[in-house]
């Protein structure tokens, strides 16, 4: 695993692990589409100003990955690491959900899944009526998408041309339970956003490569586009991936161990977490 990526999701880990409270697995899945978004500069945004006028806006629809946003927004240079220790604890502002107005660098409150697409069209929309070129970036779980609001904004933003508006699904075919197949027998969102009249393209989301150039890429039509990136729930960790009984989970002393060695994380570290809790 690439060092800046290991050391975000080492980041995510002993953050969540000093609050006592994470959705660790969430977070892991949607961390390659973060740091393209902000570490290889896809967003036009301004950490030492985050309401400039020109910047592009994203929305992390699955509330419940706010730690990979939280650990993101950090390493971008929108506060400081004191602030991201934290998490979660008494008078901190950086909660289980990212939440507005208080947390620099994010754009609206979420949690309540199924309705960052719906606030992600109104942004979009309102952006092509005052004529301004910045995109709206719409980060969904696919489980999520069981939600009747995403589909209600995605007939919307069809209907309006919303071609500033991206939205991805961090496709990783768990939910809370189990698969999404398995729950609500869905096996691809592909054919339903396409017979709405999106724009579609498919990745592997944990491949940098692959998400930077999608992202890159200008949409030359005038449909909203839709990036399904394939993930992989709780990548990085070999004990977490593909287990949805790491939805809402932190380790046992035994599965500690497996953590420490694939993150890299020292007894030093996990000693600094205890005093924190």
């Amino acid at each position: 695993m690439d060092n800046e990526l290991l050391n975000l999701r080492k980041k995510i880990f002993l953050t969540g692990y000093s609050a006592s409270i994470a959705h660790l697995a969430s977070a892991f899945s949607i961390v390659e589409i973060l740091y393209v978004l902000y570490l290889k500069h896809i967003l036009r945004y301004n950490p030492k100003n985050p309401k400039q006028e020109d910047r592009d806006l994203f929305i992390l629809s699955k509330g419940h990955g706010s730690l990979a946003l939280y650990v993101t927004l950090c390493e971008a240079g929108f506060f400081d690491e004191q602030i991201l220790k934290g998490f979660s604890k008494p008078g901190s502002y950086l909660g289980g959900e990212p939440c507005i107005p208080n947390i620099p660098g994010v754009e609206a409150s979420t949690g309540s899944l199924g309705h960052g697409l719906s606030i992600g069209t109104g942004m979009a929309l309102a952006k092509k009526l005052d004529k301004k070129d910045n995109k709206v970036y719409v980060l969904l779980g696919d489980g999520e998408c069981e939600e009747g609001t995403v589909w209600e904004a995605a007939m919307f933003a069809s209907h309006y041309n919303l071609n500033n508006l991206v939205a991805i699904i961090d496709n990783n075919k768990l939910q809370k339970m189990d698969t999404l197949e398995k729950v609500m027998g869905i096996n691809s969102w592909k054919n339903v956003f396409a017979s709405l009249n999106w724009e579609i393209r498919e990745v592997d989301g944990h491949n940098v490569e692959q998400l930077e150039e999608v992202l890159a890429e200008p949409n030359n039509s005038e449909k909203p586009l839709l990036i399904i990136a394939n993930t992989v729930k709780g990548k990085g960790v070999s004990i977490v991936e593909n287990n949805p009984r790491w939805h809402w989970k932190l380790p046992n002393k035994k599965e500690l161990k497996v953590f420490m060695q694939e993150l890299n994380i020292s007894e030093e570290e996990i000693k600094l977490c205890k005093e924190h809790i």
